[in-house]
Formats: C-alpha cells, sequence, structure tokens
C-alpha cells in the first residue's frame, strides 16, 4: 500500500480479550471498600460496594471489561472494588457488578453470570 492509503481494521469486542478467572477459594469481601472509605460518593455507589462485598466468590470469577486490567495488583472484578480500584468512577465495574449481584440472587450460576455480562458489556 502506497502512503495515504486507507486500512481499515476490524473492531475488537472487548469481551474477546476479557479473562474470567477462577475463584479462588476461602476469598471475602474483606477488602472491599467501606462506606466509610467512600465519604463523598453518593449512595448509589456506597450501595453497589455492599452489593460485591455480599458475592465476593462471584466477582472473583469474573474480568472487568473497562481497562482494569491494566491495573497493577488487578485480578477480577472483585479488585475493582479495593483500594486502587477503579470501580468509584466506573460505570463499566459498577453495571457488571450490579448485574452479577442481580443475576446471583435470582440462582444463577458463575457461568451464566458471565454469559450475561459478556453480552452486555463485551
Amino acid at each position: 500500500m502506497g502512503a495515504g492509503a486507507l486500512v481499515w481494521l476490524r473492531p475488537v469486542r472487548l469481551s474477546a480479550l476479557i479473562t474470567h478467572p477462577d475463584p479462588r477459594d476461602g476469598i471475602d469481601g474483606s477488602a472491599v471498600l467501606t462506606a466509610t472509605e467512600l465519604t463523598g460518593f453518593g449512595e448509589d455507589v456506597i450501595s453497589v460496594y455492599d452489593m460485591v462485598r455480599e458475592i465476593p466468590q462471584v466477582a472473583d470469577g469474573i474480568g472487568c471489561g473497562c481497562g482494569c486490567a491494566a491495573l497493577p495488583n488487578y485480578r477480577s472484578l472483585l479488585t475493582c472494588f479495593h483500594s486502587g480500584g477503579m470501580a468509584m468512577g466506573c460505570v463499566i465495574c459498577q453495571g457488571e457488578a450490579r448485574l452479577a449481584y442481580r443475576r446471583h440472587q435470582e440462582g444463577q450460576t458463575l457461568e451464566q453470570i458471565r454469559r450475561a455480562i459478556d453480552a452486555r458489556f463485551g
């Protein structure tokens, strides 16, 4: 191709790049930030952190599709809600967590939850 030629790149879905990790045995939500640590953020943000604290074994088995995976010490959606994670201001982290929580409350398996997240956010 000569100089100035247009090259069309096929877009890549983020879900194709997301790897869902296996949840760790014995994982808990103790490192998820608390309401006190989230002072200044709205009740909607605090409530999603509370949701993640209730389902750490699910959140630890979900890969986040917003770019968190590039952060140091990132492992899973669960770590997005730890200190240094992006969830405080990220609608994708929060949206994935809300969807995972709702689907978990409905009795869905981790695999079903992953597929729902990939379909919605990927």
